[in-house]
């Protein structure tokens, strides 16, 4: 049975609240979370986001409602599609996208469940009886017979991620007690005012992102002065070159101004400026050279005594 049309309203009323409350949105994928695993995000969601769930037919009807107030949310509509879900927040993305994905549970392989990651058997004793030897011969798992137990020789994959998992394969993991896959939320798509982007952009380092910008900055000074047109990030460059260009007329002409009269006297007598550069590098030698001198004339004179030659 379906939504009643009070019901399907509260719900047009709730969504169109938390639109207008919560700048960013989490879409979030629901594939296999349990409802007691639902209301422990929903707790440590608590006070930073809100989950709001419902059918796509329903979610998109309201969204058509709504777009005539807030098209901007337009955006949202191809990501609603497969079993998802919205978190609405208004704290940091990437500490809400934390407490989102961090909540997984394990859950063991089931025939015909699509499998997200390699499923691996490790090697080693198993601990089951002889009996079950073909169960490890239907996979093609290596095996042999050790004190009375079956040992797998070697680790072996059994299950490969995206393919789905066989009949075989989940009765010997559930056999082993191995639950090879995690379940829990996953970030699809993010809207954050007005933009919709993947999860992975939150992964860029503030480093990385200032470094763009500076070879945007780079990229637009090097296009306006090839095209003499100026912008904020070009005036630099062109007082510079234009004080260069009046630097290069005073030194081929006649004509100067304060700024150019030293570089005129540095080319016109270089000698000047070695020579004056050079006691500050001989300074300590010379130094060294009068006190050695002070020291000798001070030796000389202790040694008269204040006595003449003949006293």
């Amino acid at each position: 049975m379906g939504l009643s049309k009070q019901s399907k309203e509260a719900y047009f009323q709730k969504l169109k609240l938390l639109l207008e409350t919560y700048p960013s949105i989490f879409i979030v994928n629901v594939d296999n979370v349990g409802s007691n695993q639902m209301h422990q995000i929903r707790v440590a969601l608590r006070g930073t986001g809100v989950v709001l769930m419902g059918k796509n037919t329903m979610v998109r009807r309201a969204l058509r409602v709504l777009l005539s107030e807030l098209p901007q949310y337009e955006r949202l509509m191809p990501h609603v599609r497969g079993n998802v879900g919205f978190v609405f927040t208004s704290g940091d993305l990437k500490d809400v996208r934390t407490t989102i994905t961090s909540n997984t549970v394990a859950a063991p392989a089931r025939a015909g469940a699509l499998a997200p990651v390699d499923v691996t058997v490790p090697g080693g004793n198993t601990g089951m009886e002889p009996g079950k030897t073909s169960f490890f011969q239907a996979l093609g798992i290596p095996t042999k017979i050790a004190r009375g137990t079956i040992e797998i020789i070697s680790d072996v994959k059994v299950v490969h991620a995206g393919n789905r998992v066989g009949p075989s394969e989940a009765t010997l993991l559930n056999m082993m007690n191995i639950s090879p896959f995690t379940y829990g939320m996953k970030v699809i798509q993010i809207y954050d005012n007005g933009t919709v982007f993947p999860p992975h952009v939150l992964d860029i380092e503030s480093s990385e992102l200032v470094d763009r910008f500076l070879k945007g900055i780079k990229t637009i000074a090097a296009i306006s002065l090839a095209l003499n047109y100026p912008t904020i990030v070009s005036v630099t460059h062109t007082l510079v070159n234009a004080y260069k260009n009046v630097l290069a007329v005073s030194l081929a002409s006649d004509y100067t101004f304060e700024a150019a009269e030293k570089i005129k006297e540095m080319l016109e007598n270089p000698d000047a400026f070695i020579v004056a550069a050079a006691p500050t590098e001989a300074a300590p030698a010379a130094a060294a050279a009068v006190e050695e001198k002070k020291e000798e004339e001070k030796e000389e004179s202790d040694d008269d005594m204040g006595f003449g030659l003949f006293d």
